[in-house]
């Protein structure tokens, strides 16, 4: 049902080998050609696992899930031009992570492998550590010291270890990294089955629109492990015959952390060592995002575009979206803010998707401080 291959060196590995990277340091990606028999899938349960023959997870026997998935899709009015938005800060851990670790938990449990190490700014160790809970697999979550404390409760009740490390984003994934020498790796960015959960947002996108695709898609990115799932997951349907084009990616970042937006408008080979400066969109503050020229590469060949948005224009995008009716935290704002530039340079007829990632209640001092400013 497909394999694993290393970026660098070509080396392949089984599906069901329990590696998350190459012997070589490599990343590994998977190769897979999946089929999307459609009336099979319209008569499954909504769920992300309807999409079967499209998860590299070999035995049904060791899906692990909560019936996640299949999130609505709403029609939002930006000053007159409608963008449809997917709604995945309803997953059952409050964030779109959910998606990753479905399919990734899944096959960690089908390799039999009894404990995990994963680093995160909140959300993608809720997700697993949750996910986790549920399977019976021991997780230890990395997290940086200022993660906000409704994430670290919220890891810490799923029976997880949580350990807080000092200093930034990277010292944190710096630590995790070292104790995956000795312990697999549930890693949203390096480990390629995360990705394969997250294609699934396409694969919804596709069948809501009555499987076609929309001219543009607008995410937020951090690691990236949205996008490229995004981009997979468009290039699957493409490959399938299910579609004939793949929509415009366009990533928004905050300015205060936008490695891959100023490598992408530099048209340059390489992603900047930044001065990474506090951004309250902590969920997209990656400074060095480990598959960075894959991400920039995806939104090149997408013909799309990176877009910065500033804390000033992400403050204003919360209190705007809270008088809508949406409570989302301040990283999922971000892209609203994003939307509203972008908008002002689309076509009248564009179809347009996006995606509100993470609930507001796991920030909720965050955004009660916006909102009294």
């Amino acid at each position: 049902m497909g394999k694993l291959i290393c970026q660098s060196c070509k080396e392949e590995y089984s599906l069901s080998d329990a590696v998350w990277r190459c012997d070589c340091g490599g990343l590994l990606d998977i190769d897979l050609r999946p089929t999307f028999p459609i009336e099979k899938i319209e008569e499954r349960p909504s769920g992300l696992w309807r999409y079967r023959e499209a998860i590299p997870v070999l035995d049904d026997r060791n899906i692990v899930s909560f019936n996640e998935g299949f999130t609505p899709m709403v029609s939002l009015d930006f000053n007159g031009k409608k963008v449809l938005i997917k709604l995945d800060y309803l997953f059952p851990t409050g964030s779109f992570k959910d998606r990753g670790a479905s399919v990734l938990v899944s096959k960690i449990k089908e390799l039999r492998i009894k404990k995990v190490v994963e680093d995160s700014s909140g959300n993608a160790g809720a997700a697993i550590a949750a996910y986790c809970a549920k399977a019976g697999i021991k997780c230890d979550i990395f997290v940086p010291d200022y993660t906000p404390p409704g994430k670290l409760a919220q890891i810490e009740s799923y029976g997880a270890k949580l350990k807080k490390i000092p200093g930034t984003r990277k010292d944190t994934a710096n630590a995790a990294f070292k104790a995956a020498e000795s312990c697999y790796y549930a890693s949203h960015y390096w480990n390629p089955f995360f990705i394969q959960g997250t294609k699934t947002f396409a694969f919804e996108v596709c069948e809501q629109l009555g499987w076609d695709s929309p001219d543009s898609v607008i995410l937020p990115v951090g690691s990236g492990s949205l996008m490229l799932g995004v981009y997979i997951g468009w290039s699957e349907l493409l490959n399938a015959g299910i579609i004939n084009k793949i929509p415009r990616l366009i990533g928004v970042q905050a300015e205060n952390c936008a490695p891959l937006a100023i490598s992408f408008n530099e048209n340059s080979d390489e992603i900047p060592s930044i001065e990474k400066k506090e951004t309250i969109a902590e969920g997209i503050s990656i400074s060095t995002p480990v598959r960075g020229k894959q991400i920039i590469d995806a939104v090149k060949r997408s013909k799309g575009a990176f877009i910065t948005v500033s804390e000033s224009e992400i403050k204003e995008a919360v209190r705007w979206i809270c008088k809508k009716g949406f409570y989302i935290e301040p990283t999922s704002a971000a892209v609203v803010a994003g939307i509203n530039k972008y908008l002002k340079e689309s076509s009248p007829d564009e179809v347009i998707v996006s995606i509100f990632t993470g609930h507001g209640l796991k920030t909720a001092e965050k955004i009660a401080k916006i909102l009294n400013e």
